[in-house]
């Protein structure tokens, strides 16, 4: 009962990331990975299954506010979207090939890679990046993602943001190349019967919930505060991931 509701809390944490500033989907994975005895495949697919609905929440956030009802945004979302097709199935393919010593050690990366994005991210001036650049950062992140287990806005806003897409653009964008990141990853680690679906329950439904209050946050509040927080944590959980294994 406890490990449920820190998983709970960690889900709804996650969530709001998702949405608030884009890195937070790995908050879910790593906490599947520290409080739960689930193996590699089945820490990455029970996460990954959940951004299913974090992500078609966050869309139809991002449709009401008007992000993804822009041209070049959903532009940017379908080139994505088509990457992810290709570049998932390969993380899946390289979880199958990673112990538990080096999942934790990839996690560890994983951290401090996103956190230094997230502090370090400086947007040039606003342009809409080129089709082979999307497909390029589409692919890369969606691996990633499927490697590990979590959806596709920890990475591709900071990176987005970085070659001159506005912020709110970026984390809508995101979360519909998330969806396809999240289902041809759940179908591959579906296959290899590598879901916890109570597990996935327990962490997904508060996530979901901070799906929509990240979005709020986003809207309303300054993200710095939360921004420092994450990398904080990050930074925090990184050697403990590594040595975890």
């Amino acid at each position: 009962m406890t490990t449920d509701l820190l998983l709970a809390f960690f889900g709804l944490i996650g969530g709001i990331g998702i949405t608030a500033i884009g890195p937070g989907g790995v908050i879910p994975t790593i906490a599947l990975f520290l409080l739960t005895p689930l193996a590699p495949a089945q820490v990455a697919g029970t996460a990954i299954v959940t951004h299913v609905a974090t992500g078609l929440a966050g869309s139809a956030a991002y449709v009401r506010s008007g992000q993804l009802r822009q041209r070049h945004t959903r532009r940017v979302a379908l080139l994505l979207a088509a990457a992810a097709v290709v570049g998932t199935p390969v993380g899946v393919l390289l979880n199958s090939l990673v112990s538990a010593q080096w999942f934790g050690i990839v996690l560890g990366a994983f951290a401090v890679v996103v956190a230094a994005l997230v502090v370090f991210r400086r947007p040039v001036a606003h342009h809409e990046p080129g089709t082979t650049a999307v497909l390029a950062i589409g692919a890369t992140v969606a691996a990633a993602a499927g490697l590990v287990g979590v959806g596709g806005p920890m990475l591709t806003v900071p990176i987005l943001v970085v070659v001159g897409l506005p912020m709110l653009e970026a984390l809508a964008a995101a979360q519909v190349q998330s969806v396809v990141i999240a289902g041809v990853g759940a179908l591959g680690y579906l296959a290899h019967g590598s879901l916890d679906w109570h597990l996935a329950a327990v962490v997904g439904i508060p996530e979901l919930a901070g799906v929509v209050l990240g979005w709020k946050i986003a809207h309303a509040l300054p993200t710095k505060r939360l921004r420092v927080a994450l990398v904080v944590a990050l930074v925090a959980v990184a050697p403990y991931l590594m040595l975890h294994g």
